[in-house]
């Protein structure tokens, strides 16, 4: 320090002080990020992008985020929308593809992956009546493995979002384990919503240590105390609670997400509030020991 204070004086040294703060500080940001890998779904943000995508967009930005799930561009051109993206230091990681379009139009979803980048894509619901059953698991199974194949050829993965209606009893276990057994993990393995595990009555630990790998990619949600479970797929959207006010046990599967193979995390939360609660929700993570 005496070597500073003769070279550049001692009125200039609470200046050097305060970069290097500021430098040390913006670091320690970069590794947590990195870590961390804490990401959003913008579905999070759907009712803001129908009135105002460009700032909705720097709002993301503003709460410190730098990966996202999405994949439409919310009625902009697409380059209007990559240029976006590109100004707010956004990265897509991911983009979502409907089920019948990987069935029957595979070179549209990886045109679409490809345009924004994206190392994976997710479908997040088959298309059931009723109750799911082991013919709708058959088809999905069929469906993933075919466009995981061709996914895979193209540099990119797949991941199957399940939402809750794929753990209905089965043989010794419940389609959801017939569908991992039945599912090439080379070309299809999911996407862990944990709310999803959680409201059809499955623990997301137990799920991630019966599967360990399978899920690279996983969606931070969680639930109001007290909701009442199903089978069906759906609930509420004002049971998506801040992270960590909730009941599906966000920290301890945070503790242990890494190292059963999940690589990205995505917070969505479908509340009306979900402006005011992701920044909490940010919060809660960064907090996390």
């Amino acid at each position: 320090m005496h070597i500073i204070v003769r070279i550049l004086g001692p009125h200039k040294i609470k200046c050097m002080k305060h970069i290097i703060t500021t430098a040390a500080l913006f670091f320690v940001l970069l590794i947590v990020s990195a870590q961390t890998n804490i990401g959003l779904q913008l579905y999070s943000f759907r009712n803001e992008f129908k009135t105002d995508v460009p700032g909705t967009l720097e709002k993301i930005s503003a709460m410190g985020i730098r990966q996202i799930e999405g994949g439409g561009t919310y009625g902009l051109p697409v380059d209007g929308f990559k240029n976006l993206l590109a100004k707010n230091k956004l990265t897509t990681i991911s983009v979502g593809a409907d089920f019948n379009q990987l069935d029957s139009n595979i070179q549209a979803v990886i045109t679409n992956a490809k345009t924004f980048g994206a190392k994976y894509v997710m479908c997040a619901w088959v298309p059931h009546n009723g109750a799911f059953t082991i013919n709708d698991a058959n088809k999905a199974i069929a469906v993933f493995n075919k466009a995981g194949k061709k996914l895979k050829e193209n540099g990119i993965s797949f991941c199957y979002h399940a939402h809750g209606y794929e753990f209905g009893p089965y043989e010794k276990g419940t389609l959801f384990d017939y569908m991992a057994g039945k599912m090439n993990p080379t070309y299809a393995n999911f996407e862990m919503d944990v709310f999803w595990i959680k409201h059809p009555g499955q623990e997301p630990i137990d799920l991630l240590k019966k599967y360990p790998g399978r899920f690279p990619l996983m969606h931070l949600k969680d639930r109001k105390p007290g909701t009442p479970g199903n089978q069906e797929g759906h609930a509420p959207d004002e049971t998506n609670v801040v992270l960590g006010a909730g009941d599906v046990g966000i920290a301890a599967i945070m503790k242990v997400a890494k190292k059963y193979g999940v690589k990205y995390f995505f917070i969505e939360d479908e509340s009306p509030h979900s402006m005011e609660q992701v920044p909490q929700s940010l919060k809660f993570l960064k907090g996390l020991k």
